[in-house]
């Protein structure tokens, strides 16, 4: 049998538990424990959740990887690029690669009797990858693109409170060149992601419409959309696509440009990756908190057995057994307290998650609820290393055992 551990345990029983300092400290200890992990857990989960949703958000609204004409200079009116077969088996190559996309996007102005908007038009195909904005439309639904060209458009809910539009409203959609052309569409959806990188511009139509307005033939292009696996890979496969079709010419000469989600929309990202710091300085707080709170339990549940110290020493006990015997009993207070610290953690994230009890307002943080993302991962790695970071700053009040002289405390008792 394990003495030090059988010892601990009968110290951290009610009956054995010392004077009410000792069991308040205890108390406190539990308590600091279990309001750190509970607030480190829904740190990172509601960091992670909000960068995972603005991420997928913009990825949304364009996609991962683009590839367009490099003389195009990321403007609305764009240089075409002509995709072929070849292209698309060449990219069909890169592992990692979940769903490739044509588009064409030019610049308009939706024109109504009193009003007037300057939109970014973005043909799809069918082809077109639905599930995005299936999850935010709030009326109607999204248009289907087949062999007849469509005249339905999906539009934000912002444009449409702006143009004072609704669902199945007709307007007039001006495109300047030369000569203008003018298009009516019909709203068949609308939708609102309430971030207003894309609400406030974008709005879809068919493909065709924007391929006959430029002039182009079927096979032209503004470019293609690439969504990858994983979002953490994009750097990476950015640069295989990139060095895949650097070489490929169009038709005019002209070379083939990419770009990922991240060369974009810069500052966003730029914004959401200072939050890693701020989580990072919580996290350090949290568990600093934490460990001084469990060694101030730690040194007067010493204090408190100075004598059994001393009677321990004289038997015998080497202090090495008996610092082991006092850590096992700050490893169970440590232990009760993660556990519960997990339960009340979890318990928060999955009842926000499912019920969105705290809100936000959209217009400043881009979601309506304050959003969750619970990872296995994340909630192993915060309890290690918070067991471990606890664990080595208990050590140091430990060392105290190797002072104390059973001579002192014996004749003290």
């Amino acid at each position: 049998m394990n003495l030090e551990y059988f010892m601990a345990k009968r110290l951290a029983s009610s009956r054995e538990s010392g004077n009410r300092l000792s069991r308040l400290m205890s108390i406190v200890a539990v308590v600091s424990i279990t309001l750190g992990i509970a607030v480190m857990i829904l740190t990172v989960a509601i960091v992670t959740g909000f960068k995972k949703e603005i991420s997928d958000k913009l990825v949304g609204g364009s996609s991962h990887i683009q590839i367009t004409n490099l003389d195009s200079n990321h403007s609305f009116e764009t240089n075409p690029i002509a995709v072929n077969r070849e292209l698309f088996d060449k990219l069909n190559e890169v592992e990692g690669i979940r769903h490739i996309q044509k588009f064409v996007t030019k610049g308009g102005i939706i024109k109504t009797q009193n009003d007037n908007q300057g939109v970014m038009f973005k043909g799809i195909d069918s082809d077109f990858d639905k599930d995005f904005f299936s999850k935010y439309i709030i009326e109607g639904q999204i248009f289907t693109v087949n062999d007849t060209t469509k005249n339905d458009v999906l539009i934000s809910k912002k444009l449409a409170q702006l143009l004072k539009l609704k669902l199945g409203d007709k307007f007039d959609a001006y495109f300047i060149q030369d000569p203008p052309r003018v298009r009516r569409f019909t709203i068949c959806g609308i939708y609102s992601t309430q971030l207003e990188e894309i609400d406030k511009s974008l709005v879809l139509c068919d493909i065709k419409h924007l391929q006959k307005i430029y002039g182009w033939t079927e096979n032209q292009v503004s470019g293609l959309e690439i969504n990858i696996d994983d979002i953490a890979n994009i750097e990476t496969l950015s640069e295989e696509i990139g060095n895949l079709v650097r070489f490929e010419t169009n038709e005019d000469g002209s070379m083939l440009d990419v770009n990922d989600v991240t060369q974009m929309y810069p500052h966003l990202f730029a914004w959401l990756d200072l939050l890693d710091t701020n989580v990072i300085v919580i996290l350090l707080l949290t568990i600093v908190v934490a460990g001084f709170n469990m060694v101030s339990g730690l040194l007067i549940m010493l204090l408190e057995r100075t004598s059994m110290i001393g009677i321990l020493k004289s038997l015998g006990m080497q202090s090495l057994n008996i610092r082991k015997l006092f850590l096992y009993r700050a490893a169970f207070i440590v232990i009760k307290g993660l556990i519960i610290g997990n339960v009340v953690g979890i318990a928060c994230c999955l009842l926000q998650q499912h019920f969105g009890i705290i809100k936000l307002d959209a217009t400043n943080y881009f979601v309506a609820t304050v959003p969750i993302n619970l990872n296995m991962f994340d909630l192993l790695l915060l309890n290690v290393s918070s067991a471990l970071v606890i664990a080595l700053v208990l050590i140091i009040p430990a060392q105290i055992i190797t002072k104390i002289s059973p001579e002192k405390t014996v004749r003290f008792e």
